[in-house]
């Protein structure tokens, strides 16, 4: 496959890191209730412990030789440009699959995942299910540049396709995505770029728009309130960074260890749900997460909030056409919860459709080989 854009390998400047690691020793520490751990947010007790671990045990350069080990290439796009990080799968006919990740995770949510897809002969898998591997990264995200203002889902969902099929060459090819991914995605199967055969969801990003002569099955009723009480217990968040993030910026630009605080209880209430427990990732996981959002700087990714909140993207109207196959593979404790089958069979042409017992927002992390199989079943039927 020839590649489009111009090559690219992280090269950390050190100046950069030291900062960063003498920023992390001298932070300065709010003070938390006594006998709570995550009901009023991240916990002191662990982000004292990972801040600590991120300053002094943190090899970053061991992360950067295991990014560079893929191929990765930054590819403008219609003015904006996208970095890119792709593997050819193996086998004579790899099918091109697109993984588009959200916030606060980035590309490196699929890290672990990259070989098994695209190679699956290597793991006791068949080389007929291979995949070429494709992980944009959101506009702002890790090192794609920011865009010159703030980008919604839709003009991201128009990126991806162009890339896609003018870019990359792609004749067919199929997607994934979570978290801002399942809206980007959903958004795609809904203008249906060329060569898109099939999506693979596992968050419900895209409502529904109810008119006020519809009438809703018992069970989506139920759904619509689950989704009104987490927004008011979880969504916060949404409505500063998608009102005033420029405010919230400052901070989170001066301070890694405000940084970390701001993301890290994400990966704990959205994968654990009510519960006293530290994120079940691995404290090296977090910290590179966390390098990536520190290098580039957050600003231009909690933009996407604003840019999808002015502009209604997440929200789809009925009357949309959609006719491009989707799966979902969905879990208990993740942000939105799992909506029935048939308010999802509003918007989408459903072809599989699968609740799972437990896991939440970052199934690729916390459910990978189960997560691999998914994908493996469901896009079986579109090589």
């Amino acid at each position: 496959m020839q590649l489009p854009g111009i090559p690219f390998k992280i090269n950390t400047p050190e100046p950069l890191l030291d900062d960063l690691r003498a920023r992390l020793i001298n932070t300065r520490w709010p003070n938390q209730p006594v006998d709570s751990t995550w009901e009023y947010g991240t916990d002191s007790v662990y982000l004292q412990r990972l801040v600590q671990f991120w300053a002094r045990d943190f090899d970053w350069q061991a992360w950067e030789a295991r990014i560079n080990a893929f191929e990765q290439r930054l590819v403008e796009v219609d003015g904006q440009v996208v970095h890119v990080l792709i593997e050819q799968g193996s086998g004579d006919n790899p099918l091109p699959l697109l993984l588009t990740h959200g916030w606060p995770g980035s590309f490196l949510e699929f890290i672990d995942l990259i070989e098994p897809l695209a190679h699956p002969e290597r793991f006791g898998g068949r080389v007929e299910d291979a995949f070429t591997v494709v992980l944009p990264s959101l506009p702002g995200y890790g090192f794609s540049p920011s865009p010159a203002t703030p980008l919604g889902p839709r003009a991201i969902a128009r990126l991806w396709g162009k890339l896609a099929s003018e870019e990359l060459g792609f004749k067919q090819y199929v997607a994934q995505g979570g978290d801002w991914g399942s809206v980007v995605t959903g958004l795609m199967s809904r203008q249906q770029p060329p060569g898109l055969r099939a999506v693979h969801l596992n968050m419900c990003g895209n409502v529904p728009v109810i008119g006020p002569d519809e009438s809703l099955a018992p069970e989506e009723q139920t759904w619509f309130g689950r989704v009104a009480a987490m927004q008011m217990q979880e969504g916060a968040y949404q409505q500063i960074q998608g009102t005033k993030p420029q405010s919230l910026a400052y901070g989170l630009t001066d301070s890694p260890a405000g940084l970390a605080g701001w993301i890290c209880e994400k990966f704990q209430s959205w994968t654990l749900g009510a519960s006293d427990q530290d994120p079940p990732f691995s404290l090296d996981w977090m910290a590179a997460n966390l390098t990536l959002y520190w290098l580039n700087g957050i600003n231009g990714a909690n933009w996407l909030y604003h840019a999808a909140r002015s502009g209604q993207d997440s929200r789809v109207a009925i009357e949309e056409r959609n006719t491009v196959p989707a799966g979902f593979s969905l879990f208990p404790n993740d942000l939105i919860a799992p909506p029935p089958r048939c308010l999802l069979e509003r918007i989408f042409d459903v072809h599989h459709y699968r609740v799972f017992d437990s896991g939440g927002h970052f199934p690729a992390l916390e459910k990978g080989p189960l997560f691999v199989d998914e994908l493996r079943r469901f896009f079986a039927d579109f090589r």
